[in-house]
């Protein structure tokens, strides 16, 4: 299990750190803190009043997603897609053609278990099922549950026999088991997945206690009553609270309509508070595509982030600040990697990760409490910069438009998208506004805490499944650059 402790902490050094202005600046202006424009924008940035009842009613989700030919929309809560960085209109859906067949979009065949339904074993039992696919076979994981908790393993193909999936499992307790199997194909967009199970079994002359040994360390802690470990989650509302629902909330902003950067249109997306170590600034972990606009080039205004917004008094996302448990919170820039600022999506889709920083002062709350610091008002949630591991069961969360003001959750084992190489949940079927939310690898549902290892960041057109960018030494090199002393910009565009 990645701990905290094994964070990646290695700091990288010569990042170059360019600061770019968002809007217009005046001609002659003097210049700015390491070469920046004034920020003479700033004034538009008036916080929650700002966001009127008629400008929230006309926010929309900013979900990116891609069609058959490859090409990036904006996908609207009515389901329409507008063209980005293009004037291509979508084309016409696709008809179903019936269900799939095997090796075109079917998951894998599982078929001969041992144990069978109904089985005896030992205390020592080597757990196998037969499992094929068209596409070929990308993970196997096998599910035990004593009845009060579940542990998941990721078996092996056998030697001799590349169908055969084991895992051999040692000191079982005696009783009642089942077991679950899902396996995950190599087909494109992420792969399919099935599920066979549960699978009841007994342990006959087991050991005496009541529960089975501890998991190897690189499975995940057992899941809470809120979350079945062994199910594949679509798109349900997080019932298991903890530090990730007060960490994570609804992100207000705005970006350009045209390049003249003359009218703005309203969004919303979904972010993340998150351990950053220093004194005076908090940080809010989102999706690039809600902080910078790769087509007309400029930062978001008007930012408006809303923690644990699904634990509010009023009926829905409002204006009102003093309904919400922590208020709401006025980031003062937004920081990015260059590589997704200099090309458009989805050629830049592994970088579609950023950072909102946040004054640690009164000036940044709204609201009638005297909070002071964000990230020491929420439970901050750690960020893994290192490796994360396929097939292990991950949460991703977000805020959902549709379902105001309900927060959002969907779950399942992580594989690899193979066109782009991005983390992929084949499954996942987040609505709209989910974008930026964290995926978690692995979820202690017991405190909701874990480590953020991704992203909500795009989909395919018509399709299940969500694309997660790696966060990787580079999207370390970007958070280290958070600090910088450019408190007269709007954003920070940084070279890694």
């Amino acid at each position: 299990m990645t701990t905290r402790g094994h964070m990646y902490r290695t700091t990288l050094i010569g990042a170059a750190v360019v600061a770019l202005l968002v809007g217009a600046t005046s001609v002659g202006a003097q210049a700015g803190p390491n070469g920046a424009a004034p920020d003479t924008a700033a004034s538009v940035d008036r916080g929650a009043s700002y966001w009127t009842p008629a400008r929230r009613a006309a926010a929309q989700p900013r979900d990116l997603v891609i069609d058959e030919r490859g090409l990036g929309y904006l996908k609207r809560a009515d389901g329409t897609l507008e063209p980005y960085g293009h004037s291509v209109a979508a084309a016409p859906a696709k008809p179903q053609a019936g269900p799939p067949a095997p090796g075109d979009g079917a998951g894998p065949d599982i078929t001969v278990l041992s144990p069978e339904y109904g089985g005896e074993i030992g205390a020592d039992h080597e757990f196998q099922a037969t499992v094929t696919d068209g596409d070929g076979v990308k993970s196997v994981e096998f599910v035990l549950n004593d009845g009060s908790t579940s542990t998941s393993y990721l078996a092996s193909s056998a030697t001799g026999n590349s169908d055969v999936y084991t895992y051999q499992v040692t000191g079982l307790a005696g009783g009642d088991w089942t077991w679950t199997i899902v396996a995950r194909d190599n087909a494109k967009r992420g792969g399919n997945t099935s599920t066979k199970g549960p699978i009841s079994f007994t342990v006959t002359g087991g050991s005496t206690g009541t529960t089975q040994p501890p998991p190897p360390t690189t499975q995940p802690p057992s899941a809470g009553p809120c979350d079945d470990p062994t199910a594949i989650v679509v798109n349900t509302s997080w019932s298991c609270g903890g530090e990730v629902q007060t960490a994570a909330g609804r992100i207000y902003f705005e970006m350009p309509a045209n390049q003249s950067l003359k009218r703005w249109n309203g969004y919303v997306c979904s972010g993340t508070v998150v351990q950053d170590g220093l004194a005076g600034t908090s940080v809010i972990l989102t999706a690039a595509h809600c902080v910078y606009d790769d087509v007309y080039k400029v930062f978001a205004q008007n930012v408006l982030f809303i923690p644990n917004q699904a634990g509010t008094t009023g009926t829905g996302t409002d204006r009102i600040c003093d309904n919400d448990p922590f208020g709401c919170w006025k980031p003062s820039r937004g920081v990015v990697h260059r590589n997704w600022t200099t090309s458009t999506f989805p050629a830049n889709i592994p970088w579609d990760y950023a950072y909102y920083v946040v004054p640690d002062t009164k000036a940044a709350h709204l609201g009638t409490e005297t909070y002071t610091s964000l990230d020491g008002t929420v439970n901050a949630l750690p960020v893994n910069f290192g490796t994360r591991a396929d097939g292990r069961r991950t949460h991703a969360l977000g805020y959902s438009y549709s379902d105001d003001p309900n927060f959002m959750y969907c779950a399942e084992g992580l594989t690899t998208e193979q066109t782009y190489s991005d983390y992929w949940l084949p499954n996942c079927g987040l609505s709209g506004g989910a974008s930026g939310g964290p995926w978690i690898q692995p979820m202690n549902t017991t405190n909701g805490s874990g480590d953020i290892v991704s992203v909500n960041s795009w989909g395919y057109r018509g399709s299940p499944g969500m694309g997660g960018p790696p966060l990787t030494t580079k999207a370390k090199c970007v958070f280290d650059a958070r600090d910088s002393d450019l408190t007269q910009v709007r954003g920070v565009v940084v070279t890694c």
